[in-house]
């Protein structure tokens, strides 16, 4: 049976899918940090590569190339499949370039841009597969895609992370990575409208513990202030933004506080769907397909428009125990799988 193994190697994860007979059947999530040197890229490919084992044929995807780590993201691109080829046991690895789909590591600087941070579009591959009209939101720990499929083709304008983000299809805000206060100058805070410290104080990831909406291991990035993950740690974090101490903000207002915080994400995400409907990229009427740590926000959006919400688990072949697990990680699992249909 010919093994497939999909990644994707990103700024803050590396991500691995092994998909066996066209089925994903082992799924890795590795945290690194390759701004704090590029060892940590490596120890995270070797650390997944244990989990997902060897395989004939490796499909690559990428985001990691836009980390201050390199000059350039051309630089970035050659480097992170130079440490993938040394550090991965991979005769011929295939790195995904967008509409242009596999290339051999020997044309990587002529595809170079269209390599760089493509992963969005081999997840919205798969979904324009099994729905031919949709609104696709992937909410990572870092940033949110939103891609529109019409007619069973994927109907972004953008193809780079600039364009992306000029026409609403990428929005730089996650599910645990990124400053809370992004976009939000004011909060409700012990009845008063408080001004905020835009410190990096606390991530979204405190939010979501505030809120209880998260789980033990979604969440592998180390906490702003070096301390642990409880609740009572996010809520302490959480009341900096404000100038406060825990104790100076009563439960009841610390949890206004995270539940003001987690929708006003979500409004920024609201915002650029406006956006994207504003040109019928998408039909009014088509669900919303969440995938991602972040994919019950998806859902949530999905609700607030009054529309059905479809689960990434639902599009990906998996077995069982691998299904949430392929979601969390599409683009890896959409690399595998697309590479298996070219195949």
């Amino acid at each position: 049976m010919t093994s497939v193994i999909g990644w994707d190697i990103g700024g803050a994860h590396v991500k691995a899918a092994r998909a066996e007979a066209g089925r994903i059947v082992a799924v890795a999530q590795i945290a690194c940090a390759p701004h704090s040197g590029l060892a940590d890229l490596e120890r995270a490919l070797r650390a997944a590569a244990a989990i997902v084992g060897s395989a004939a044929r490796h499909g690559v995807s990428m985001t990691a190339e836009l980390s201050d780590a390199f000059e350039n993201r051309e630089v970035g691109v050659m480097s992170v499949a130079a440490i993938f080829s040394r550090e991965i046991a991979a005769t011929e690895p295939l790195f995904y370039a967008g509409a242009r789909g596999f290339v051999a590591r020997a044309a990587l600087r002529d595809h170079a841009r269209e390599i760089a941070s493509a992963n969005w579009r081999a997840s919205a591959a798969l979904v324009a597969r099994g729905l031919s009209d949709a609104l696709f939101v992937d909410m990572g720990s870092t940033t949110t895609d939103l891609v529109p499929i019409k007619d069973g083709a994927i109907a972004a304008c953008g193809t780079s992370d600039a364009e992306r983000l000029a026409f609403g299809e990428l929005v730089y805000t996650g599910f645990t990575r990124g400053n809370p206060l992004d976009g939000v100058t004011l909060a409700p805070v012990n009845g008063r409208w408080a001004a905020l410290a835009h410190e990096a104080f606390a991530t979204m990831a405190d939010v979501r513990r505030a809120l209880g909406d998260i789980a033990e291991d979604a969440d592998l990035s180390p906490t702003a202030d070096g301390r642990d993950k409880s609740a009572a740690a996010s809520n302490a974090r959480l009341a900096r933004l404000a100038g406060c101490d825990a104790a100076d903000i009563s439960a009841a207002a610390a949890r206004a506080f995270a539940e003001f915080l987690a929708r006003a994400q979500l409004r920024r995400i609201e915002d650029q769907i406006a956006l994207l409907e504003s040109r019928g990229a998408f039909l009014r009427d088509a669900p919303i397909v969440g995938a991602g740590a972040g994919r019950r926000a998806a859902q949530r959006l999905a609700h607030l428009r009054g529309g059905a919400f479809v689960d990434m688990e639902a599009l990906i072949p998996a077995t069982p125990d691998m299904k949430a697990a392929a979601a969390t990680c599409a683009p890896a699992a959409a690399a595998a799988l697309l590479l298996c249909a070219a195949s």
